[in-house]
Order: structure tokens, then sequence, then C-alpha cells
């Protein structure tokens, strides 16, 4: 979805485009990684997330040499396709590969049903809610093929060199009879209390982060946060409402990021963030990364 993207004509490009076999996607790993040079050699952990959705997704990546465009179809709404991400190596730029990529995943969309297409996050599994907007060539791609802009999100970014400590925390909660854990073997259970207050969305995020930490009293799940479902982002978390005023979101948001941390990260993307106040407070979170959301009616 984001990426240097240009638009130059290139006489018979669609000719080149080719679905992807498992072999391309590896060549199209590196091209991501080459041309997604905001997203700190996150490129090829992209494509291959989003080559691994949920089983009822309809997707598919189109490759031309030098160049990936991964798109798919929203579940929620069928009429609505989604360019998940669209990457042009920077030695293959100016040959029009942008325009054209984007040419063939319309017209998959349109061969799926879509009447509209979208630079925007297809939840549960996706790379950026919209376009970066550091990745100008890309923006201005979109609005020269005649997207509209139509909404604004943004993520926050937490250092992870702060104090993440929660020593004193887990016997503050347990005077409250709440203790918290990591999920292990327990991460479908966590998962169905996600889905049960939340949505699929979310369920399917928890089952498939890198790390997952949850909090009970009694045998009954009180709240959960995870990290790492869309590779190397803190999100999604959230807290039953019997358990708002515990503390229990602060804690758990410093156990996945000091875990997060632990992998060798030195600071997280909070992303497609609601609350800017919880994170500014809990770990001195700022607003940081701006993504515009773009779309068009397919004809």
């Amino acid at each position: 979805m984001t990426g240097q993207a240009d638009s130059a004509d290139l006489a018979g490009a669609a000719e080149v485009i080719r679905h992807a076999d498992a072999a391309d996607l590896a060549v199209a790993a590196q091209v991501a990684r080459a041309a997604l040079t905001l997203d700190g050699g996150e490129g090829a952990a992209l494509v291959e997330r989003l080559a691994r959705p949920p089983a009822d997704r309809r997707w598919t990546a189109l490759v031309m040499d030098g160049g990936v465009v991964m798109a798919s179809v929203s579940a929620k709404d069928p009429a609505v396709g989604h360019l998940d991400l669209l990457a042009v190596h920077p030695d293959a730029r100016g040959r029009g590969h942008g325009r054209a990529l984007v040419g063939a995943a319309e017209e998959w969309l349109r061969s799926e049903g879509a009447t509209q297409a979208r630079f925007a996050g297809n939840p549960p599994c996706y790379a950026w809610p919209g376009i970066d907007v550091r990745y100008t060539a890309a923006a201005c791609l979109a609005e020269r093929l005649g997207y509209e802009r139509y909404h604004v999100a943004w993520n926050m970014t937490a250092d992870l060199g702060a104090d993440l400590s929660v020593e004193e925390e887990p016997a503050r909660l347990a005077e409250a009879g709440v203790s918290v854990h990591a999920a292990v073997t327990d991460r479908e259970r966590v998962a169905a209390f996600v889905r049960e207050h939340w949505n699929e969305n979310w369920a399917w995020e928890a089952a498939n982060a890198a790390g997952l930490h949850y909090a009970e009293r009694d045998g009954r799940i009180l709240g959960f946060a995870a990290w790492g479902a869309r590779p190397a982002w803190f999100g999604p978390m959230g807290t039953a409402p019997e358990a708002r005023g515990l503390g229990v979101g602060g804690v758990l948001l410093r156990r996945c990021l000091a875990e997060m941390r632990a992998a060798g990260l030195s600071s997280a993307q909070i992303g497609w963030v609601g609350p800017l106040r919880f994170y500014s407070h809990a770990v001195g979170a700022r607003a940081e990364r701006v993504f515009w959301l773009y779309r068009r009616d397919l004809a």
C-alpha cells in the first residue's frame, strides 16, 4: 500500500504482469525490502504476512520484474477491494511499473465483484492503515489515478528504552484478585474472549500475534494485549468493562513492549490508534506516523 511508485507510461506493461507463485513471492519480498525504506527492513515480513491471511480471504499477489502489488477483497463488504501493498524496486522506477501494477490489481478486483478499490488496510491482516504520507510518490500516484483521499489514520511511537518495569503492579493487581499471564497453550481461550467482547478481526490478530498477554480473575479473562500480528507493531488490546480502572491495560501494554524490546526492537509502532491519551500517559508514546486513506469507484 505504500512504497515509492512512479506513474510514467509503460506500453505493454500489463503483458508481463503475472500472478505470483511461491518463487515469485520470495523475490517480491526482497523487492519490498528494498522499496519500503521507511519501514525499517519490514518489507519482506509484510509480503509474507499478507500471503498468510485468514482462510476465507480472497487475495492475490501480482508481480512483474522489479515490482509487486498485493490486493484483497473485504470480508465485511465484498464490493470493496483493497490494494494492500505496492512496491517498486529502486532500480525499476521511472518505467511505469506502479501504474501498471495498480491497473492489474484493479482488473483482478473487478473480476472478484468489487466495485470500489481502496488504498486502505483490510483488517485483520494488513500492512498499513493507508498510504504513509512520507511515501509521497505513492500518494501522488493514487491521486493521478483518480483516487480520492477520504480519511486519515495515525500510529503512535513508543520508545522501548523507557522504563517498562511492572514489578510492583502484579502485587497490586493480586490484591484485587487479578493475575497476568503470557498466553501459550491457552491462546485460543484468549482469542475466544476477544471475539466475544470485540470482533472476529481482533480475535484473528490475537491468535496470530507474536506475543499475547492477558489478565484474569477467578478464571475469567479481563483483558488482553498483543503484538506482532502485523509484523513489529503493537496491538490490538482491550479491557472488559468490569476491569476498567484497575490498571490492567497499562500492565499488559508494558509487558508486550518489554517483550518487543527483548526481541531486538528499539521502538514500537502502536498501530491505527484510537485512545491517544491512554498511550501517551502509560508509556510516553507520541503521535507520529500519519496515513492517508484513498478510494475510487471501479467502472
